[in-house]
């Protein structure tokens, strides 16, 4: 608990407003948080989250995960997920440190270490008891933050210990097979990122399969066994994510948003739309607004 206290010290010095901001040391990223917040789609990186105060829910469709000081976060490949915050108080604010995975850091040390292990059906998104060592390591890359002229030489000594850890503990499993250049996991992270980088454009099954070096059936039954939902589903959500973010924070009118995000006809967008966030565009956009 010590180090955990000194984590949300290191992470409150080093933000003042609530939100989400880069910093110096490359891949990590500080949150902060003054109140609980209503459910927010996002893609999440590939990534370790430990939060040093307050806690999350996050959501992949149907399947919910809580995490706070007491456990930590693992994201094995980018996921369209919705989050809200649980617990946060001007007082007490939510105080969280997300670690971007380096993939290519990662297969390095497998290969060092040997080969992947079997995945044993776990989850790509999955939430695991507080491990001191992994707290130790993310603290002092965080306290980097304070002599900054360390950071180049002692950074990537740090993250690399962190991804080591990962590798023992109990979702080591799953990235040692996502870290396997011919894994099927590694295939899905190939076609996640094909979708991401042109999800406003019409995707041919075809052409996503191509990508990823698989065929249509079984890029269909391992993208959905990782994400739990098909490719044409995936897309669809970052569709809508990116249409909400341009409506909320850009003010962008509803039939503008669908066709920025390759929706041709308004009707199906709005339906879309609020099957996912359970209402309209303008009613959502306005109930977000007054939140």
């Amino acid at each position: 608990m010590k180090r955990i206290a000194e984590l949300a010290a290191v992470i409150a010095r080093h933000t003042q407003e609530p939100g989400m901001f880069g910093c110096a040391v490359p891949r990590l990223a500080l949150i902060r948080g003054h109140e609980p917040t209503h459910p927010v789609p996002a893609v999440y990186e590939a990534s370790l989250c430990l939060i040093a105060q307050g806690s999350k829910r996050v959501s992949l469709g149907e399947h919910s995960v809580v995490y706070d000081a007491a456990h930590y976060l693992v994201v094995s490949v980018d996921l369209p997920l919705v989050g809200h915050v649980l617990q946060a108080s001007s007082d007490q604010p939510y105080l969280c440190c997300k670690i971007d995975l380096d993939m290519a850091a990662l297969a390095d040390l497998v290969m060092a270490q040997g080969g992947p292990g079997a995945p044993a059906g776990l989850p790509a998104l999955a939430v695991y008891p507080s491990d001191p060592g992994l707290v130790d390591a993310a603290c002092r890359l965080v306290a980097l933050l304070d002599t900054p002229g360390d950071i180049a030489m002692l950074a990537p000594l740090i993250e690399r210990e962190i991804l080591y850890r990962l590798l023992a503990g109990p979702h080591g499993p799953m990235l040692r097979h996502i870290a396997a250049g011919d894994s099927h996991l590694r295939q899905v992270s190939r076609a996640i990122q094909t979708i991401r980088s042109s999800f406003d454009k019409q995707l041919r099954i075809r052409d996503i399969a191509d990508a990823a070096g698989m065929s249509e059936s079984s890029l269909h039954a391992h993208f959905k066994a990782m994400t739990r939902m098909t490719p044409i589903e995936y897309q669809k959500q970052l569709r809508l994510q990116e249409a909400r973010r341009l409506m909320l924070a850009e003010g962008a009118s509803a039939g503008s948003a669908g066709f920025a995000v390759g929706y041709d006809s308004p009707s199906q967008f709005s339906r879309e739309y609020r099957r996912l966030f359970g209402a309209p565009p303008r009613r959502d956009i306005a109930q977000m607004q007054r939140a």
